[in-house]
């Protein structure tokens, strides 16, 4: 990384009241002292305000307020101004021009956040959860993001290295005793040890589900046969005309995707076309988009018509699209228009017929008729997904596969260990175990990895 100084816009393109521009590095100051009269900037105090014109030459470019940070108490830990001006894009523009003339360069891609983890203000997760905190939809992803940015993952491994490593010291005081015999790491208390950060290593893997659902939101393909009400359900849910509807069938030819929130989780809700055989090109195109979209789905919420005699078409599909791990829900639609007597037996009728657990809502969309229930239904999934052993969520794929990578590392130690196989093997998977754990955090990591991850933050950050 180099130690120039950077210049970018912080706010968002487009007009608003006020954009920022942010200045890092040693020659901060300077840079802007040239384009600031109203003030000698070096003389002024850390975390102070300035007010003043911000200048090309002689030429005044806009009137703004200045925000000095002196480092090391800066975001990067560098000499850090922050230019609040009328928020023109053409303004904000000439600043960025002047300021390059004066000196400094555009940064880079999350080029002010890698300066802050470079020079130790914050680990690599948290520079992660800066993203994910920028790019939180929902309450929850909000809530996960805030916590892992003060550490919260990184307090979790920390503990877990920590007693790694004390037992790496030991394992490797004994290769340098090798020829004594000598054993300095009690490998009882070394499986127990073991034993214990394979618990906790689980228990942060299996929160990854619900992490993911969190953070990319949990995917609702919502099925049936032509005019059982999918459309319908779908703007009773949105509660707005999302997708046309019609008696004739057939009249969803592509997929529609909306994002429903419920009780602070997001739920990216799917219309599909209606499930049937088709000699029209285009909507058999529809039905095989629909296939495809509940092989990806969470949840599918299978709509059969209340109306209807014989089930046997939707209990074929719904066998033909379960999988084990797809929560299905069975919606009788259409309850307005039929008599409880015509609707009461169906849950029978598919509770008999399918081998896979379900649950099972007779509403009407029409008439808002339970669909209280269904949104309820949703929301218990993605409750269910929540680990109460751990108030750390995991939502981040690298992180996911580090910890899988150090559990495979755990369990080959613990088989060393049972076979009494030796020393050099156990302080190799046990450094394994470190590394991988280290490259949560950034301990342990490379340029390539670095560049992968900043290079997906937006300029300014």
């Amino acid at each position: 990384m180099n130690n120039d100084t950077i210049c970018a816009l912080a706010t968002a393109n487009g007009i608003g009241a006020l954009g920022i521009i942010r200045i890092s590095g040693d020659d901060a100051l300077p840079i802007v002292q040239k384009s600031f009269p109203a003030k000698k900037l070096e003389k002024q105090k850390s975390h102070t305000i300035h007010y003043g014109y911000f200048m090309d030459g002689d030429e005044a470019i806009d009137e703004i307020m200045l925000s000095i940070f002196l480092a090391p108490k800066s975001f990067t830990t560098e000499n850090s101004v922050e230019i609040a001006f009328h928020g023109s894009p053409h303004i904000g523009k000439r600043i960025l021009e002047t300021l390059i003339k004066n000196g400094a360069r555009m940064a880079k891609a999350g080029e002010f956040t890698l300066r802050a983890f470079i020079n130790g203000r914050i680990d690599l997760s948290q520079a992660e959860a800066i993203a994910d905190v920028i790019a939180s939809e929902n309450e929850a992803s909000r809530k996960v993001a805030i916590n892992q940015l003060k550490g919260g993952i990184t307090n979790e491994i920390s503990l877990l290295r920590t007693d790694l490593l004390n037992f790496v010291s030991l394992i490797e005081l004994e290769l340098d005793f090798a020829e004594e015999d000598v054993e300095f790491a009690d490998r009882t208390a070394l499986n127990s040890l073991l034993n214990n950060i394979e618990l906790k290593l689980n228990s942060l893997i299996e929160s990854f589900q619900y992490g993911n659902a969190i953070k990319n939101g949990t995917a609702v393909a919502i099925i049936g046969k032509p005019n059982a009400g999918k459309s319908t359900l779908l703007n009773a849910l949105l509660k707005e005309e999302r997708a046309i509807v019609s008696s004739i069938a057939g009249t969803t030819r592509d997929t529609i995707e909306e994002v429903l929130h419920i009780k602070g989780h997001a739920f990216r809700l799917i219309d599909t076309a209606g499930l049937r055989e088709t000699a029209d090109e285009i909507e058999a195109i529809g039905v095989k988009k629909a296939k495809e979209k509940v092989e990806n789905a969470n949840i599918l919420v299978y709509l059969a018509d209340a109306a209807t005699r014989d089930f046997s078409d939707d209990i074929e599909m719904i066998r033909s699209l379960l999988r084990e791990d797809l929560k299905l829900i069975i919606c009788a639609t259409k309850i307005d228009e039929v008599i409880p007597t015509q609707y009461e037996a169906i849950e029978d009728v598919f509770r008999d017929a399918i081998a896979h657990e379900f649950d099972f809502i007779k509403i009407s969309a029409v008439e808002n008729q339970n669909i209280q229930d269904l949104k309820n239904e949703l929301s218990s999934y993605v409750e269910q997904l929540q680990s109460e052993e751990s108030n750390v969520v995991i939502t981040n794929q690298r992180h996911f596969e580090a910890l899988q990578k150090s559990l495979d590392a755990v369990n080959k130690v613990k088989e060393a260990i049972s076979f009494q196989i030796s020393t050099e093997l156990l302080a190799y998977e046990l450094r394994n175990a470190l590394e991988h754990l280290g490259t949560i955090s950034g301990e342990v990591t490379n340029n390539e990895i670095l560049g992968n991850i900043f290079s997906k933050f937006c300029i300014g950050k």
